[in-house]
């Protein structure tokens, strides 16, 4: 039998768990998620799309070894898709099988609702033990759900159960680890909140994305990785704050390294950009001669702090 895999015990191993995942974070974050374990509470993310919140419970499957199970929100999204629901068809023809054979009508009503006619769904998945551990539950986006169903996910992460009326409750052995991410377009309920530890994921800063830029793509040149940080951090000022996060620079990076470009010139840069933004006005943007001058004076900016 497999054994699983431990979890961390302090701030220093959670550092390296994350680190084997190319995760790049500081020790709040390290004690914020360290806590979450030890409670056995869900751990609930809120920040900017792209900071890397729904990316954790990714690294934190493949570091310990564990199942991933995501559920994505969004509007109108019940119980039928998020918990469990019973498989309708297979039960009719279990009916009509036991009418055209003339089976016990007793044993066909009590199997009817077994394990073998429900259809398990991420959070009754998450309930289930595993020889490899408790997997980690993704609810990702919970701001996208409507807030009836925001309420009904209470039971399940107050005492990690599910009531089925027909089949009685299902409890989990052992609680999953359990990642909750919002994007802030509403407001999560205070009543969840109350049963999460809870971590505002921030914008990096120069250091920050320097690290993470070094973590996802160690063979760029340094001369590389200083410039597009340098470039970046002032189109950002110039988009108001548009253009993708960091761990998207490191694939525009990667694209640069493919093509060795070693340094950032306009004329090669507009060819990469549809690797970089998402829109086409800041695409738009990029390509006009403002670009030119936002590099030039990153790498102007370089060129001084490495001196003579």
């Amino acid at each position: 039998m497999t054994q699983p895999a431990k979890l961390p015990e302090t701030i220093d191993e959670t550092l390296a768990l994350l680190e084997r995942g190319r995760y790049v974070a500081g020790r709040e974050f390290a004690t914020i998620l360290l806590l979450a374990l030890k409670l056995g509470r869900p751990l609930l993310l809120e920040g900017a799309t792209g900071v890397g919140k729904t990316e954790l419970a990714s690294v934190l499957a493949q570091g310990l070894g564990r199942r991933l199970l995501r559920l994505q929100c969004y509007e109108g999204l019940d119980a039928a898709a998020a918990v469990y629901e019973w498989n309708y068809a297979a039960q009719m023809l279990a009916i009509r099988m036991a009418e055209a054979t003339s089976g016990d009508a007793d044993n066909l009503a009590t199997d009817l609702f077994s394990d073998r006619f429900l259809i398990e769904r991420p959070l009754l998945q998450a309930l289930r033990a595993d020889e490899a551990g408790a997997p980690v539950l993704l609810i990702d986006e919970i701001d996208q759900a409507d807030p009836p169903f925001e309420a009904y996910l209470l039971e399940i992460l107050s005492d990690f159960q599910v009531s089925i009326p027909e089949a009685g409750t299902r409890i989990a052995i052992e609680r999953p680890i359990v990642i909750i991410t919002s994007n802030s377009t509403r407001d999560v309920h205070d009543a969840l909140r109350r049963r999460c530890v809870f971590h505002h994921v921030t914008w990096p800063d120069a250091e920050g994305e320097k690290a993470i830029l070094g973590a996802r793509l160690p063979g760029a040149p340094e001369a590389l990785s200083g410039q597009i940080e340098a470039f970046v951090g002032d189109l950002r000022t110039r988009l108001e704050g548009r253009e993708p996060p960091p761990r998207e620079e490191s694939k525009w990076a990667s694209s640069l390294v493919e093509m060795d470009r070693f340094e950032l010139e306009p004329e090669r840069l507009n060819k990469t950009f549809n690797l970089y933004f998402r829109y086409r006005r800041e695409l738009a943007d990029a390509e006009g001669k403002e670009i030119a001058k936002i590099l030039a004076r990153a790498q102007a900016e370089l060129a001084g702090l490495e001196g003579p």
